[in-house]
């Protein structure tokens, strides 16, 4: 095995079944099959990951394989046989639950997405990112991206709410802009109609003053 079958089969987590059933991927059990929802193991964190696969790489002197491009590479492959395992199928078996798969096709599963979720939390190891920090600022950034008040059942992309959000205001721009105008042509109608009542009084009284003078 030369430099880079190590760094690309050395995977970072060293899972096979027996590797995934021991950090808890293949003992996640569905709660509800067919709404596909399921519960973690409470007692196996990220950070007991982290370390546990930081063990694993330096025992076997890996580290020096482990860069961050050589794990993002061997995450998009593992991504890619998890990949390979819903290609081609028919919708109806890949609903939530994966009703259509056998128990061997579902164990398939749950070693790729291990061997995903494994290479990620080494990556981000490597890269000195706080993974579960990241990813709780992540969900709130989204939350505020995403409020379920204007969102509730549609996947449009966040600016095309920031879009719609725009042109509300421009709407309400344009009518208070309008309502104004409006609001300054009917002063402007009382202006001149006072004006003209001015205007009005001092003809009469010239004409009155006039008229008084004659007689």
């Amino acid at each position: 095995m030369d430099s880079s079958d190590a760094g690309a089969d050395a995977s970072a987590s060293g899972s096979g079944p027996q590797q995934a059933q021991e950090v808890g991927a293949s003992e996640t059990q569905p709660v509800n099959p067919e709404a596909g929802s399921s519960r973690f193991r409470e007692d196996v964190t990220l950070e007991s990951l982290r370390q546990r696969l930081a063990d694993f790489a330096a025992e076997r002197d890996w580290d020096q394989y482990h860069t961050p491009r050589n794990l993002l590479l061997a995450m998009v492959g593992e991504a890619g046989e998890l990949c390979e395992l819903f290609q081609w199928r028919p919708d109806a078996e890949v609903t939530r639950g994966l009703p259509g798969f056998t128990p061997k096709e579902r164990t398939a599963v749950e070693e790729e997405l291990a061997d995903v979720l494994l290479y990620l939390v080494r990556l981000a190891d490597v890269c000195g990112v706080d993974l579960p920090a990241a990813a709780t600022a992540k969900i709130a950034k989204n939350a505020a991206k995403y409020p379920a008040e204007r969102c509730r059942g549609s996947s449009a992309k966040y600016t095309e709410y920031q879009a719609m959000r725009a042109e509300a205001r421009a709407r309400r721009g344009a009518r208070g802009q309008a309502e104004g105008e409006e609001r300054g042509t009917e002063e402007q109608g009382t202006e001149a109609q006072a004006e003209d009542g001015e205007e009005g009084g001092q003809e009469r009284g010239q004409e009155e003053g006039q008229g008084q003078g004659r007689g």
